[in-house]
């Protein structure tokens, strides 16, 4: 259980990610598609359909990790620029997950920027408390 009353201060964490090159935010409906594609593909084929469902919500139930290219205007999110996702209210409300990482993200802070975000945006949406059914990332499945 996660007390959301009592938070760590999302700015600074999103700030060193963007030093970094890195845009985390919330997903887009219309991305959808993309990143529940880069799940199956990159972190577990069984999580697509619960990503879909996090990102049909109004507003999506989740954001993203990605690596900014600033010689790109496009707003297209590529999946190759895909570094993770982290999802929430999915399986039943106040319930984080499930996220994920890029595997040669993981000594990075890109999973605790994911994380925070979620948990500020469940504490926006007057959630006391977030249950983290488990722990631990879940890196490039191989099934």
């Amino acid at each position: 259980m996660v007390n959301l009353r009592v938070l760590r201060d999302l700015e600074p964490v999103l700030e060193e990610q963007r030093a970094n090159g890195v845009e985390v935010r919330r997903a887009r409906e219309s991305e959808g598609n993309v990143i529940a594609e880069w799940v199956r593909a990159n972190i577990n084929p069984n999580w697509r359909v619960v990503c879909e469902v996090a990102f049909e919500q109004t507003p999506p139930a989740g954001f993203i990790a990605y690596k900014k290219n600033p010689a790109d205007e496009s707003l297209d999110l590529l999946p190759e620029n895909i570094l993770g996702f982290a999802c929430y209210d999915v399986v039943t409300k106040g319930v984080f997950g499930p996220s994920g990482v890029r595997e040669d993200q993981q000594e990075t802070d890109v999973g605790t920027a994911l994380l925070l975000c979620c948990m500020h945006a469940m504490a926006e949406e007057e959630h006391l408390e977030a249950v983290i059914g488990w722990s631990g990332m879940t890196v490039g499945y191989s099934g």
